[in-house]
C-alpha cells in the first residue's frame, strides 16, 4: 500500500499484489483442463486382480490337462488348444499384470518411456498370439470334416508344433510396430497418421481378419455337418451329432468374436469421432470394453468342461493328482497323428486311390497257378 499526501489531505491508494495473486493460481496444463475422468474409479483394479487370481490357476490347470490329452491321444487338436492356453497365459502376464496392475495402478504410468513402449509391444505380441493360435485349429477342423483323407496325411503333432512355432514367431514380429502405440488415456493430441495406421492395423490383425476366417470356415463346417445329417443312413441309426472337437472350436471362436467386438468399435470411435482423453463417455466405454475383452483369457477352461466329457475327466484326474488311465489299443491305433510323418503313413490304412502292392493285401506269397 502506498500513501500519497496532497494539500494536507491524505489519500489511501491500494495497489494489488500481483505476485501473490499469481502464486495462488493453480498450475494446470492446458491438456489437463479438458481431460476426461475415470468414472469407474478403483473397480478396474479389483476386477483385474480377481481375473488374474482366477485366470492364472485355471489356465495352468488347462495346460496340464491338454498336455496329458495330447500325450495320451497323439492328436494335433490338443496341441493347438495347448497353444491357445499358453497364449492366454502370456496375455494375462503382460496385459493384465504388467500393463494394467503394475504400470497403471501401482506406478501410475510414471516409468521410463522406453519401458512403456517395450511393454506395449509385448502386450500386442501376446494378444496376437492368443487370437491367431486359434486359426490353425479352425483350419485343422475344416480339413478333418471336409477332407478326411487329406487330414489323415497332414495332421499329426510334429507338423502341428511347427505350425504353432511359425504362428508365435509371426505374432512376435507383428507386435514390434506397436512399440510406437500412443497412450489413449493420456495423449491429449488428436490422432496422427501414424496412430491411424497403427489402430487400423490393430483392429484388422486382432479382429476383422481372424473373424473373417472363423466365419468362412465355420460356415463351411456347419454346412458339411448339415449335409451329412441329410444323407440316408441305416434304418434305426441315430442322427449324427456335433463332434466334441468341433463344438470346442465353435465355442472358442464364438466367445472371442463376442467379447472382442465392443473394444474394436470403441477404438475406431476414438479414432474418427471423439477422443478417449477428452470425452468421459468414450473413456468409460474403453475401460469397460477392455474388461470384457480380457475376460476371453479365462473362459476357455469352462467352455472345454461344458463341451467335452473327456476334458472334464482329465481335469478331475489332474486336480486329484492322478496319473490317468491309458487309452485302449484300439484308440491308439486309430489316432490321426503321430510324431513322425513316415510312421503316420505306415500306421494309416491304405486308401482305395493309392497303389497298394498285392503282397500287402494277401499278407503272404501268391498261390501258384499249378496244382
Amino acid at each position: 500500500m502506498e500513501v500519497i499526501q496532497v494539500k494536507s489531505n491524505t489519500i489511501m491508494v491500494e495497489w494489488p499484489n500481483v505476485t501473490g495473486t499469481v502464486r495462488q493460481e493453480p498450475s494446470l496444463k492446458p491438456e489437463e483442463i479438458h481431460k476426461s475422468k475415470c468414472v469407474l474409479g478403483f473397480i478396474p483394479v479389483v476386477y483385474y486382480s480377481v481375473l488374474l487370481c482366477v485366470g492364472l490357476p485355471v489356465n495352468v490347470l488347462t495346460a496340464v490337462v491338454l498336455w496329458r490329452l495330447a500325450s495320451r491321444t497323439k492328436r494335433a487338436l490338443y496341441c493347438y488348444l495347448l497353444a491357445v492356453t499358453a497364449s492366454d497365459l502370456l496375455s494375462q502376464l503382460f496385459i493384465i499384470f504388467v500393463g494394467f496392475l503394475l504400470e497403471t495402478a501401482v506406478f501410475h504410468r510414471e516409468v521410463p518411456l522406453l519401458l512403456l513402449h517395450a511393454v506395449s509391444a509385448a502386450e500386442f505380441a501376446a494378444n496376437h498370439a492368443s487370437i491367431w493360435s486359434t486359426v490353425p485349429l479352425t483350419v485343422d477342423r475344416y480339413v478333418a470334416l471336409c477332407h478326411p483323407l487329406l487330414h489323415r496325411q497332414i495332421s499329426y503333432p510334429a507338423r502341428a508344433w511347427r505350425i504353432i512355432a511359425l504362428v508365435m514367431a509371426c505374432s512376435l514380429a507383428s507386435g514390434v510396430p506397436f512399440f510406437w502405440w500412443s497412450d489413449m488415456w493420456r495423449n491429449a493430441d488428436p490422432p496422427t497418421p501414424l496412430d491411424a495406421a497403427l489402430i487400423w492395423s490393430h483392429v484388422t490383425i486382432i479382429y476383422f481378419l481372424p473373424c473373417s476366417i472363423f466365419l468362412v470356415l465355420n460356415s463351411m463346417i456347419l454346412c458339411r455337418l448339415r449335409s451329412k445329417r441329410r444323407e440316408p443312413g441305416a434304418e434305426g441309426a441315430p442322427p449324427r451329432r456335433l463332434g466334441k472337437a468341433t463344438a470346442m472350436l465353435l465355442a472358442v471362436t464364438t466367445a472371442f468374436s463376442v467379447l472382442w467386438a465392443p473394444r474394436t468399435v470403441v477404438v475406431i470411435y476414438h479414432l474418427h469421432v471423439s477422443s478417449v482423453h477428452r470425452d468421459w463417455r468414450v473413456h468409460l466405454a474403453y475401460d469397460l470394453s477392455n474388461m470384457v475383452a480380457m475376460l476371453n483369457t479365462a473362459v476357455n477352461f469352462f467352455l472345454y468342461c461344458f463341451v467335452s466329457k473327456a476334458f472334464r475327466r482329465a481335469a478331475w484326474e489332474a486336480v486329484l493328482l492322478r496319473g490317468g488311465t491309458q487309452p485302449p489299443r484300439r484308440l491308439e491305433a486309430s489316432a490321426c497323428g503321430v510324431n513322425d510323418k513316415h510312421r503316420q503313413r505306415d500306421s494309416t490304412p491304405p486308401c482305395l486311390d493309392d497303389p497298394v502292392p498285392l503282397a500287402h493285401i494277401t499278407r503272404g506269397p501268391l498261390p501258384s497257378r499249378h496244382i
